[in-house]
C-alpha cells in the first residue's frame, strides 16, 4: 500500500502556490475571464473550494457524501457549474476564507485516515493517495486557468507533476472506454523527461507502442489544458498515437480540450467570412451561435 504522505504534502505546496497567484487579487482580477466559457477566476477556486467539500464528505461522512451524489444525479449536466457558480458569487473574501478552510480539513481527513481506506466518489471508490492525487491534478490544472486569466507565467510545480504524470497513465483505459474504444490489452512505455532533466519511465521496456517527451507536456495533454499539436510527445504505434488524441485523467464523459494555438484566430476569420457572404442575418446569427457552442474541458 502506497504512503499517501508524499502525494499529501504535495497537494498542500500546489494550493499554496495558486494560493499565492490569488490571494491579494482586486474584485476585478477575481472577475476575468478564463479559458473556460463562463467561467471567472472566482469560479475557479469556487471549484476547487466545492470538490474539496464534496472530498471531505466522502473522507468523513460517506452517508452525507452519499446524499450529495443523489442530489447530483437529480441534475448530472450542470451541478458542476451550479456549485461554481454560487461559490463565485460571494465576495472574494469569503471565497478565499472558504477553500482555505476546506483544504486544511481535506488535509488533516487525509492524514488521519486509516491505512488501506477506501472512499465513495462520483466514480469508482478511491484510496487516500489516489484522492491526494485526483485533488493535486485538479488544483494543478485549474490553476494554470487562473494563470492564463492573469497573464503571469504557469505555476512550475516541479517534481510534483510526477503524480499526474501517473495519473494520466493509469487512467489510460478509462479514456478508451468514455470514447467508446476497447482499451489496448498491452501496457504501453512511457518515457517522459522531468522539468529537472530527469527521466520518468513507466510500463515494460519492449512495449509495441510507446510515448515519449516532457512531462510537462504529458501533464498539459491528459489535463486538456493544451492542444496535443502545440506539444512535443512523440507515439510510436497506433494505439499509443490513438491515446494521445483522446486522453484525459480526469472524470466524466470525453472533453473537447483546448484548440491548437493560433485556431481561434483563424476559425474567427472564417465566421467573418462565412457572415459576409451570407444572405441575410439569420445566416450570421446562426455563425455566431456555433462559435459561441466552442467549449473547452473544465
Amino acid at each position: 500500500m502506497a504512503d499517501p504522505t508524499p502525494v499529501i504534502d504535495d497537494l498542500r505546496a500546489e494550493s499554496e502556490a495558486l494560493d499565492l497567484l490569488v490571494a491579494e487579487l482586486s474584485p476585478e482580477r477575481w472577475a476575468l475571464a478564463t479559458p473556460a466559457p463562463g467561467w471567472t477566476v472566482a469560479h475557479q477556486i469556487a471549484h476547487l473550494a466545492w470538490t474539496d467539500h464534496s472530498s471531505v464528505l466522502a473522507v468523513t461522512d460517506q452517508d452525507a457524501f452519499a446524499r450529495e451524489v443523489e442530489s447530483a444525479l437529480t441534475s448530472p449536466g450542470d451541478f458542476v457549474d451550479s456549485g461554481a457558480e454560487e461559490g463565485a458569487g460571494k465576495p472574494p473574501a469569503r471565497l478565499l476564507a472558504d477553500w482555505r478552510a476546506g483544504r486544511e480539513a481535506l488535509e488533516g481527513a487525509l492524514r488521519a485516515a486509516p491505512e488501506g481506506a477506501r472512499f465513495p466518489w462520483y466514480g469508482p471508490p478511491m484510496s487516500t493517495a489516489s484522492m491526494a492525487t485526483a485533488r493535486l491534478m485538479e488544483t494543478w490544472a485549474h490553476g494554470l486557468d487562473v494563470a492564463d486569466a492573469l497573464g503571469v507565467p504557469r505555476i512550475a510545480p516541479g517534481d510534483r507533476l510526477r503524480h499526474i504524470t501517473r495519473l494520466g497513465i493509469r487512467t489510460r483505459d478509462f479514456a478508451f472506454g468514455v470514447h467508446g474504444l476497447t482499451p489496448p490489452f498491452e501496457e504501453f512505455r512511457v518515457e517522459l523527461t522531468s522539468p529537472a532533466g530527469e527521466l520518468w519511465t513507466y510500463g515494460p521496456e519492449d512495449a509495441t507502442d510507446r510515448v515519449s517527451g516532457p512531462a510537462l507536456d504529458f501533464c498539459l495533454l491528459v489535463t486538456q489544458r493544451a492542444h496535443r499539436a502545440d506539444l512535443a510527445l512523440h507515439a510510436e504505434g497506433s494505439d499509443a498515437d490513438r491515446w494521445l488524441d483522446i486522453a484525459q485523467a480526469f472524470a466524466g464523459p470525453p472533453g473537447p480540450g483546448r484548440a491548437p494555438e493560433g485556431a481561434e484566430a483563424v476559425d474567427g476569420a472564417e465566421a467573418v467570412e462565412g457572415a459576409e457572404k451570407a444572405a441575410g442575418a439569420e445566416k450570421a446569427e446562426g455563425v455566431e451561435a456555433a462559435a459561441g457552442a466552442k467549449r473547452v474541458s473544465r
